[in-house]
């Protein structure tokens, strides 16, 4: 394992100082989809004062369809309708590509809803899911992107700031063609690495065009999951991972990896068999999300991570 990538947030780098777990494996990485601009400006700064030569990863929102402006949460209840303004989502005019019947899914497929009714005012959801729907979460319907542009103007923003402060990577979310992956190299600074994200069905079904085009590549099997449906990730994770030890990309593999570790100071036996695992496969880093950005033990992570790579590296030798 030669990488981690550490999701900074509340936790890390803000009440834990990044002291405590650096490392030169480390790569601390800034959602772009979380805060204004101006945060994520302060978050990069917040970085280099802690670690001068900290490598941070600025991973852009792309064009994931996000709610907007909730001041308070919408209940949800299962069996029963609830509306949204089509002004409360990052793109205002997703509800042009919505059509009674569809299906979407939200925040990380936890949720679920059936399209009622869409237009310019407000979207109509049946509700399949109980629980509270809440500001910046995803909301996913399969099969409309092709119309959505792939990057919005906050990624846009976003590389500018990369290329300002010379960010040593910059991750593209929801690439789905090589196209795609041409269009934000032709922004980004000589020097960044591009690290493309597969967490789409078409970015896999487009895979051999886009390896060709990167050195590393990310697999979020969380919204992959939402795409292809959570039974399939086994089977499509490996097959990325293949792909790309083929064509000598450098893969990192991403979401809920410690689950368990957000609220308490151990994982699973089952998170750390699968964590051991990841490692024999071949993967060259894997990337903590809440864990360290919001758990409750983000320097236990870490630590863990460090075991696990150790354990491993030893085994390789003795056999």
């Amino acid at each position: 394992m030669k990488k981690y990538i550490l999701t900074t947030g509340p936790a890390l780098a803000g009440e834990i100082p990044l002291s405590q777990v650096h490392s030169d494996r480390n790569i601390y990485r800034i959602n772009g989809a979380h805060g204004t601009i101006f945060d994520v400006e302060n978050s990069i700064r917040n970085i280099r004062s802690q670690i001068p030569g900290a490598a941070i990863l600025l991973d852009l929102p792309g064009n994931k369809v996000r709610t907007a402006d909730i001041p308070v949460g919408i209940r949800l209840e299962q069996g029963k309708p609830f509306e949204i303004a089509s002004s409360q989502f990052n793109y205002p005019d997703f509800y042009l590509h919505l059509k009674p019947g569809m299906t979407a899914w939200a925040n990380d497929s936890i949720f679920e809803f059936e399209v009622i009714s869409a237009d310019r005012e407000k979207i109509v959801f049946l509700s399949k899911s109980d629980g509270m729907l809440i500001t910046n979460k995803g909301v996913h319907v399969r099969g409309i992107h092709t119309d959505i542009p792939f990057l919005f103007e906050k990624d846009r923003q976003l590389i500018q700031l990369a290329n300002q402060y010379k960010l040593e990577y910059v991750g593209l979310s929801f690439v789905r063609t090589a196209e795609n992956v041409r269009e934000a190299q032709a922004l980004i600074g000589e020097g960044t690495q591009v690290i493309s994200k597969i967490e789409t069905i078409d970015a896999v079904e487009h895979i051999n065009d886009i390896l060709p085009l990167v050195n590393y590549i990310l697999v979020d099997r969380g919204d992959l999951s939402t795409d292809i449906g959570l039974e399939k990730i086994p089977r499509f994770q490996r097959y990325i991972i293949d792909k790309a030890l083929y064509f000598d990309v450098k893969v990192f593999l991403a979401t809920q990896v410690l689950k368990n570790m957000e609220t308490k100071p151990i994982p699973t036996i089952g998170e750390i068999e699968a964590l051991y695992e990841i490692m024999k496969s071949g993967v060259y880093g894997i990337q903590m999300s809440e864990e360290t950005a919001v758990g409750r033990y983000p320097a236990e992570c870490v630590q863990l991570l460090e075991r696990m790579n150790q354990e491993v590296m030893t085994e390789n030798i003795r056999l």
